[in-house]
């Protein structure tokens, strides 16, 4: 499958590896319904982007939300690729140091966003694109998911961020599986530290410290090499039901 000619909805699109997507996707030929509850942001990258890009605000907890941005993306053509970039992180441990239990509300929150809200997003963009044309081999599109190298090598403090993306990689084979029969396939994305608004404020020599343990290239991740790997999924019709790590060979220590 080629971006040229496709359509895609890119949720958490108005910045960080859902903005560099949307870039991505527009430089390659490819219309693009960014999706994100940060409407200046997204706004203001739609207008940038030109009349390729449009913007829907959209929080992915919410369904009819979501089916709104479908119907929004597939008005721009045919809807073929779906990218979910939203989530949220949260740091706490299971018990403090005072033996205090992890707050359930908190937990419950970050798993609603990055596992449920992702799951949402899966199940009703699968239900939009089944409704096109089959290409070569019988393809339609393309789900592509983001977990987290915390997904296999959480931290200590990221239980439900751990969690939460542990819960994406799992989702990642089965629903491959089931939508193999309607031509969709479903890949997922693995970052390790990249640099993204969730970084940027910290000081030079915090964000040295992160990228010491990469491998190699000795550097923290550009939400362009995120980019880069979703159009190079979206290009390979044969990668499915993956889960590929993004992350310089880093494993992450336990703090």
């Amino acid at each position: 499958m080629k971006l040229a000619g496709s359509v895609a909805l890119v949720t958490g699109g108005a910045s960080g590896l859902g903005a560099a997507t949307a870039r991505r996707f527009v430089a390659g030929g490819a219309r693009v319904l960014i999706a994100d509850r940060d409407e200046e942001r997204g706004a203001a990258l739609a207008a940038e982007l030109g009349a390729d890009a449009a913007f829907a605000r959209m929080d992915v907890t919410d369904p009819a939300q979501v089916e709104a941005a479908l119907a929004a993306a597939s008005a721009l053509g045919t809807l073929r690729i779906a990218v979910s970039c939203a989530g949220v992180g949260w740091a706490a441990r299971t018990l403090d140091r005072a033996g205090k239990p992890h707050d359930l509300q908190l937990f419950a929150t970050v798993i609603g966003v990055n596992l449920v809200g992702t799951f949402n997003v899966l199940r009703l963009a699968a239900a939009a694109i089944a409704k096109a044309e089959p290409l070569a081999h019988g393809e339609r599109g393309v789900i592509i998911n983001t977990a987290s190298v915390a997904a296999f090598d959480g931290q200590i403090g990221q239980i439900a961020y751990a969690a939460s993306k542990a819960g994406v990689a799992g989702m990642t084979l089965p629903a491959a599986r089931d939508l193999a029969p309607v031509g969709i396939r479903v890949v997922t994305i693995a970052p390790g530290i990249f640099d993204t608004p969730m970084l940027g404020a910290l000081p030079e020599d915090k964000r040295a410290a992160l990228s010491a343990d990469v491998v190699f290239p000795k550097r923290l991740g550009s939400p362009d090499d995120y980019g880069a790997l979703v159009a190079a999924v979206v290009d390979n019709g044969y990668l499915n039901g993956e889960t590929i790590r993004l992350d310089g060979a880093l494993r992450m220590p336990p703090k």
